[in-house]
């Protein structure tokens, strides 16, 4: 494909998917500060004020959990490492299979928080709108079609002004605005343009894994949740224990709790490993759900590179690989396609302009030529 043929392919891309990439560049963006935000809006919810000390074990939070939480069954239980940092519990109400979310402190065994629905937070609906649109299976397949556009947009890009480096940080301010905002659509496009690529490759592998298990599995059951799907008998300290054993430096975040009869209870967590860009769900275990024998671990430094750089994916969607820099990095570039298409649009109705003004000539000389 020649570049000017490649051009029209860009323009014509970026056009018709403008809006709903506006959409996930400016809630993306915010979502990469999703911590902070929800400390500001909601500081009496997910911020402990008197934290620190150490966790309660499971067995003892899992009973009061049960005891203050009488309506509901738990269906998976988010932890953080970091005492200033409440747990999360997404829990299902009874006699129903609806989800709800609830904060935990799992230093003093309380629950700090009404169950509310999962996308009741600011931050929780903005991550819904940002991953699928609010349409369910319908928007995970938009935002799969939206990660292609992103990604040739991202490349094309690059291959189009090939020769960037010659005049990258060249601004035409003595020139009249179309040399001006096509100098900032390059610039900004070609420093962007890398950080498109990764969040279109990241963002359209996880919608890709969402509409692979659900078409594998059919379309889900409707459930009824009366009482827990596992061994009331199991100790899950123990399994904790027996987790830590099979795999050396192991640090607890997630637990997945059987939502019917033939699913297994599932353990995940991080390692110790001096890639940073590991996630914190990237090892793990799943334990029989009626004997709580071991099935299956694995430990993401065993796994090869591929493995790997999948379980890279979430630190390299959310920039978090580097703490607070990389977040502002991430956050800066991620909004970067508001620039772009104001700069686009611009030069291609400039453009649209000057053909029709040179068709409109061409046409009065031809008038003119006959007469």
């Amino acid at each position: 494909m020649n570049r000017k043929k490649l051009f029209k392919w860009h323009s014509w891309f970026a056009l018709t998917a403008m809006l709903p990439l506006m959409i996930l560049s400016i809630t993306g963006s915010i979502l990469v500060f999703k911590p902070e935000i929800d400390l500001w809006l909601m500081k009496d919810h997910v911020a402990l004020m008197q934290g620190g000390g150490n966790r309660l074990s499971l067995d003892k939070s899992l009973a009061d959990i049960s005891q203050q939480l009488p309506e509901y069954e738990l269906g998976r239980w988010k932890m953080f490492d970091d005492s200033a940092r409440p747990d999360v519990l997404f829990v299902i109400k009874r006699g129903t299979f609806d989800w709800y979310k609830v904060y935990f402190n799992p230093y003093q065994g309380q629950v700090i928080s009404q169950a509310v629905p999962l996308n009741h937070d600011f931050t929780d609906w903005l991550l819904e709108l940002h991953a699928h649109f609010l349409l369910e299976q319908s928007g995970q397949i938009l935002g799969l079609i939206l990660a292609g556009v992103f990604f040739f947009l991202g490349v094309s890009g690059l291959l189009i002004y090939k020769n960037f480096w010659k005049r990258l940080f060249t601004l035409r301010w003595d020139k009249k605005w179309r040399a001006f905002f096509s100098d900032i659509h390059k610039m900004f496009g070609v420093i962007s343009a890398p950080i498109f690529i990764i969040l279109a490759i990241t963002g359209g592998y996880w919608n890709v894994s969402k509409l692979t298990r659900v078409s594998a599995g059919g379309p889900p059951a409707p459930l009824v949740m009366n009482k827990p799907f596992y061994n009331p008998l199991i100790s899950f300290d123990r399994l904790q224990t027996d987790l830590e054993q099979v795999i050396p430096e192991f640090s607890l975040h997630y637990i997945g709790f059987p939502l019917n009869a033939n699913a297994p209870i599932l353990m995940r967590g991080g390692v110790s490993t001096p890639l940073s860009m590991m996630s914190e769900f990237g090892s793990g275990a799943r334990f029989d759900a009626v004997t709580g024998q071991l099935i299956t671990q694995w430990d993401v430094r065993l796994q090869g590179n591929v493995t790997q750089l999948i379980n890279s994916f979430r630190s390299l969607h959310f920039g978090t690989f580097a703490g607070v820099p990389s977040r502002i990095f991430w956050f800066v570039l991620g909004a970067m396609p508001i620039v772009l298409a104001f700069t686009g649009s611009f030069l291609w109705w400039q453009r649209r302009n000057k053909n029709k003004w040179q068709r409109t000539t061409k046409a009065m000389r031809d008038i003119l030529y006959k007469a």
